[in-house]
């Protein structure tokens, strides 16, 4: 069994066979926490993890970029073909978030954190930094009160404001009782070390199977640190490429870790289940 940490088939690229992805992945043993960005897509995760008995659970949160009203282009020659994707400028409604976050279906609070990834020429970027800062803090507060841990996402530097600096500070002078994940982690070792002694797990999808970029950061992590995502449709692993992503490509994530690591995809997989499975609460 797997248990991929962060899909969003909640998302619009699945509304018209949502349903038949999370069945076929349930058929090959695959479980899935789907993770919302905004209120509506948050929403739509704990109604749909509420369709299953077992195998489907929620995360509720606000992506950063939601926080800003615009539109912007999508595009990666590797991935997906070139989309327009609009944020709506989502004002934070703590009360409303709270009672979603108290569903026993919901797993997590997230995707929550900061990008500094999106700012645009024109942008009040210290105020946008600040807002990002403030509302992630709220959802800090909401993962403490209702005992789940935080799903995080982390992208971009600015000048010199750096994300994960940004990110470890406020961690660790806010400390969250569940601790959590650090999802589609693409810093250093050195940077990784600090959130793992925070108690935190580094989440890891189909971005380790386009290059060897990462293979020097897995082998020094121990697997008791790592658990296993997909982020999906986005970020489909080698041989799917340009293909829509979903929660049974996360098997080719441990494929690859397991090679990386040298060790056997049975250990692999007994470890990053045991992992979630505590995370997690599952």
């Amino acid at each position: 069994m797997h248990i991929d940490t962060h899909a969003h088939v909640n998302f619009n690229a699945y509304k018209d066979d949502a349903d038949e992805v999370i069945k076929r992945s349930l058929s090959e043993d695959v479980f899935m926490i789907n993770v919302g960005s905004q209120y509506s897509t948050s929403k739509r995760a704990v109604e749909m993890a509420n369709r299953y008995e077992t195998g489907v659970w929620a995360a509720v949160g606000l992506y950063p970029v939601q926080l800003q009203k615009r539109s912007f282009e999508y595009q990666d020659d590797y991935e997906l073909p070139q989309e327009e994707i609009k944020t709506i400028g989502e004002e934070f409604d703590y009360k409303k978030y709270l009672e979603l976050a108290k569903d026993e279906k919901v797993v997590a609070i997230g995707e929550v954190g900061l990008d500094y990834k999106h700012f645009e020429e024109g942008d009040d970027i210290q105020n946008l930094i600040s807002l990002q800062k403030n509302i992630f803090l709220e959802f800090i507060n909401i993962a403490n009160e209702v005992k789940k841990p935080l799903i995080i996402h982390c992208w971009g530097n600015y000048a010199e404001t750096k994300a994960y600096d940004d990110l470890l500070e406020i961690l660790q002078n806010n400390p969250v009782k569940k601790a959590g994940v650090i999802h589609s982690f693409m810093g250093s070792r050195k940077i990784a070390k600090k959130f793992i002694e925070l108690g935190y797990k580094i989440g890891m999808n189909g971005v380790i199977t386009y290059s060897e970029s990462y293979d020097k950061l897995i082998r020094e992590m121990e697997l008791k640190d790592i658990v296993l995502e997909t982020d999906c449709p986005y970020l489909t692993p080698v041989p799917h490429k340009g293909e829509r992503n979903e929660p049974l490509h996360v098997r080719l994530v441990a494929k690859k870790i397991a090679q990386i690591k040298e060790t056997s995809l049975e250990e692999l997989q007994k470890m990053t289940l045991h992992n979630s499975q505590e995370l997690f609460d599952l």
